[in-house]
């Protein structure tokens, strides 16, 4: 049986991924630089880098996500994510939890 590909929607699907990977990614990043900045670990200029090499990295994913109408799919990805996480951490929080899933 041969199975039907949706080439624009698989498209949107794996770059609305990658996208979403590394947005999130960036926030790591800007964590850090926060850190370190705070603990004053970065002098002027390596402060001033950082930010210009951050914002940038802003810049293109808005424009890739835009140029390719992405902005939803991002979202979407970044959501379920987000599900994904809340139901881990709450499992490691709870752990009676899974008594009551392994009854079901």
């Amino acid at each position: 049986m041969p199975v039907n590909i949706d080439e624009d929607n698989l498209k949107q699907g794996l770059l609305g991924l990658v996208v979403a990977l590394v947005e999130i990614i960036q926030e790591v990043l800007e964590r850090q630089a926060l850190r370190r900045i705070e603990g004053g670990r970065l002098n002027d200029a390596e402060m001033e880098r950082l930010g210009m090499a951050l914002y940038d990295l802003n810049e293109a994913l808005d424009n890739i996500k835009r140029d390719n109408d992405l902005e939803e799919a991002v979202r979407s990805v970044r959501d379920g994510l987000d599900q994904v996480a809340d139901e881990v951490l709450d499992k490691f929080a709870n752990p009676e939890s899974w008594t009551v899933e392994e009854k079901v």
